[in-house]
């Protein structure tokens, strides 16, 4: 982590708890006087005392961290509100339907914004059958490549991981309208709606 937790998200967060200084103070084992430095940017808490902060102030380690508290927004975890993660480290691919505190390899994620697909992201979609065959003609070496194709609707998400050297082709049911999202690991992740034909 590159940041610490500040006095004021303290405060604000115990305020919001409705506790006291005191009353914190006990739940994590410190003197009152402590905490009263901590607020006051006259100290910090030791890293030992994080975990039990965060759950005496009824927030996640992260949103302690950052001072950012999730507030879930999305209750029906509608899909096209997806965010996508991907670790530089170890490539991990993570999804979530909304906004969320997402870490892995020991560094917070932010989610990745997708930009239209362009001209060097093409895309072709065939129907056959009762699915549709997607290819992206995108160079696939161990440098360069498409790492993954998701099709997402407001109630399912269909993913296929893609891996170097091999072809970034897929099938998918598309089942009324969504977005096609790509993830290259030059560009980022990328779009482009799709509309179900008959």
């Amino acid at each position: 982590m590159n940041t610490y937790i500040t006095g004021a998200v303290i405060k604000r967060l115990r305020e919001a708890k409705g506790i006291t200084q005191t009353e914190l103070a006990e739940q994590i084992g410190v003197s009152s006087k402590a905490v009263s430095k901590w607020e006051t940017a006259k100290g910090l808490p030791d890293i030992t005392l994080i975990e039990p902060l965060s759950k005496a102030l009824g927030v996640s380690v992260m949103e302690l961290m950052s001072g950012e508290p999730i507030i879930n927004q999305n209750r029906s975890a509608n899909l096209l509100r997806s965010k996508f993660y991907v670790c530089p480290l170890c490539g991990n691919i993570l999804h979530a339907t909304g906004d969320a505190v997402i870490s892995c390899c020991g560094i917070t994620l932010p989610p990745f914004e997708a930009d239209e697909a362009d001209g060097e992201h093409i895309v072709t979609i065939e129907r056959v059958e009762d699915e549709h065959f997607v290819t992206v003609h995108h160079e696939m070496t161990k440098t360069h490549y498409i790492s993954f194709a998701a099709y997402v609707t407001g109630d399912r998400m269909q993913f296929v991981k893609f891996y170097p050297e091999g072809n970034a082709e897929a099938r998918f049911q598309f089942r009324g309208n969504g977005y096609l999202y790509l993830y290259c690991n030059h560009h980022g992740l990328m779009k482009q709606a799709v509309r179900k034909t008959k």
